[in-house]
């Protein structure tokens, strides 16, 4: 089973949004905040419409401990919004995460995309740290898969991800046989 000295990172699915040769950026999934959509447009003095309105359930996520009061919002709109970041995933489905207030506006007008996901913080390692990690077994990696990052059953995406590579998280032991 991946292990991880930062109890942080216990049990999360994180979203790798770039991985390059000076380091990775990824922010968590499925670490929901007692916070909410709604309390962020209140934070933010975004008006919204206030009936009806589902954001006061829609929750906002722990992304990582790094610059923790930065939203990150990941979308799978064509739209591009001030400081976007896009990819494609193995089935050409465009993914893109931005930091701009305006999304934010849109998704309260009813505007913004279709599926989303608002985090607050985000993941950072160094150059070769996330290698030595998934080295020493800290980390299982599968492919992006849109369904499960969308999801908003946080508590079984972990499992949903596992499911992609044929893993069932509960079978795997807390170590590994070799070190």
């Amino acid at each position: 089973m991946p292990q991880m000295n930062d109890s942080f990172f216990t049990k999360t699915l994180t979203y790798l949004i770039r991985h390059n040769e000076e380091g990775a950026l990824g922010i968590v999934i499925n670490k929901p905040m007692k916070v909410s959509l709604e309390d962020i447009f209140q934070e933010l003095d975004i008006d919204y419409p206030s009936e009806p309105s589902s954001f006061g359930q829609q929750q906002v996520l722990a992304g990582g401990p790094v610059e923790k009061d930065k939203g990150f919002i990941i979308h799978n709109s064509s739209k591009t919004w001030d400081s976007s970041i896009s990819a494609s995933l193995s089935n050409s489905e465009q993914i893109s995460i931005c930091t701009s207030k305006t999304i934010l506006q849109d998704i309260a007008n009813g505007e913004g995309p279709e599926q989303y996901l608002i985090a607050l913080g985000c993941a950072g390692w160094e150059a070769g740290q996330l290698e030595q990690e998934i080295s020493n077994n800290a980390w299982l990696t599968t492919p992006a898969n849109a369904a499960v990052l969308f999801s908003r059953d946080f508590d079984a995406k972990s499992a949903q991800a596992a499911a992609i590579l044929g893993i069932d998280l509960q079978q795997l032991a807390p170590t590994a046989g070799h070190s």
